[in-house]
């Protein structure tokens, strides 16, 4: 899972705001279409519950969470407002600029942030994130680029992974099974979200 586990553990410490990919990431990667109205196709993603978990509990702890990814999509938008998700950019193949907005406006550093991602257009923002993260599926070059390969694939569970990374290194991990034994659940804390399209977002 990890290349060097104290390493990872010192700089999941330190993050304040986990950003992530959408598709192979957040989702298998495949892209399901079905007919719309009139001549429109709808395009359908599918998400993991086990991520689902992972994020509220980073929201619970004030860690802020957000998507940077290529393509526009109703289900991402609704997906990461159901999480409480901080940050919506869709339709950017180039992530560079979305990550500097984001920085701006929480004012947070790059060693602050987690990024996971799975195709050669999220390494850049790999190379600047404090925890660099990728999926088991990834790209051999984004591999390469982590400091974490998570032991499952995008869509799987492995958003879930990191999730429970950062909980663990942060020391979370008894208020965490606290909330397992007593079946206490905290209400997500849904702040208003910042959505951002960029026109014609129709990449990965």
């Amino acid at each position: 899972m990890t290349k060097k586990l104290p390493a990872n553990a010192a700089r999941a410490k330190k993050i304040k705001l986990f950003l992530m990919d959408v598709d192979g990431v957040l989702t298998d990667g495949k892209m399901y279409y079905i007919p719309g109205k009139g001549t429109e196709m709808v395009e359908f993603k599918s998400f993991h519950s086990l991520d689902g978990i992972g994020l509220r509990l980073l929201n619970q702890f004030g860690i802020v969470t957000g998507v940077i990814t290529g393509r526009e999509s109703p289900g991402t938008e609704e997906r990461a407002k159901s999480l409480g998700m901080g940050y919506a950019y869709q339709g950017f193949l180039s992530k560079l600029e979305p990550l500097r907005q984001i920085l701006a406006d929480t004012g947070l550093r790059p060693e602050n942030v987690a990024y996971m991602g799975d195709d050669w257009t999220d390494i850049p923002v790999l190379k600047k994130a404090g925890f660099a993260c990728a999926p088991a599926n990834a790209q051999e070059e984004v591999k390469a680029a982590a400091h974490l390969v998570t032991a499952k694939e995008g869509g799987m569970g492995a958003v879930r992974e990191v999730c429970d990374f950062i909980l663990r290194s942060q020391g979370h991990w008894g208020t965490v099974m606290d909330y397992v034994e007593t079946a206490h659940w905290p209400a997500i804390k849904k702040d208003p979200i910042k959505i951002v399209r960029e026109s014609g977002g129709r990449g990965k």
